[in-house]
């Protein structure tokens, strides 16, 4: 994990409006959010595993799962990740495991592998293009 320093850092947005700007950029929100705090991914490259700029956040007001209220969210420090996984199957899957059914996969190899120096570049260019898309709102 490599943290980006970031003038993003501590700043307040509807929820709405981050998504919309980063949707446009290429980024989603990740899976694993909850009601008071989520993350917005771009996945860099997938060469060796898969490398991510990740702009976490909190919820400050609201909820993420009730668009009518508006949710306030506070972005933090910005990061790049690398998950490195292996390829194929899970040979440990068991028959009769309900997790089989919903998760064949490996599990991660690394979930915070080294990050290859030739996508660091990349990963600040969409956080520069991320602070112009928002801050510049303000």
């Amino acid at each position: 994990m490599i943290p980006l320093s970031s003038p993003l850092t501590g700043s307040v947005f509807t929820f709405d409006d981050v998504e919309k700007e980063l949707k446009a950029l290429g980024f989603t929100l990740a899976d694993n959010w909850d009601y008071e705090h989520g993350y917005f991914d771009n996945k860099i490259d997938d060469h060796v595993g898969y490398q991510f700029i990740r702009l976490p956040f909190v919820v400050t007001s609201g909820s993420l799962d009730a668009p009518s209220d508006h949710a306030l969210i506070q972005m933090e420090e910005p990061f790049l990740l690398s998950h490195k996984y292996n390829p194929g199957l899970d040979d440990n899957v068991k028959e009769g495991n309900v997790r089989a059914i919903f998760d064949q996969f490996q599990e991660p190899v690394d979930k915070d592998a080294s990050f290859p120096e030739e996508h660091i570049s990349a990963g600040e260019d969409l956080l520069h293009q991320v602070e112009q898309a928002l801050l510049t709102k303000r």
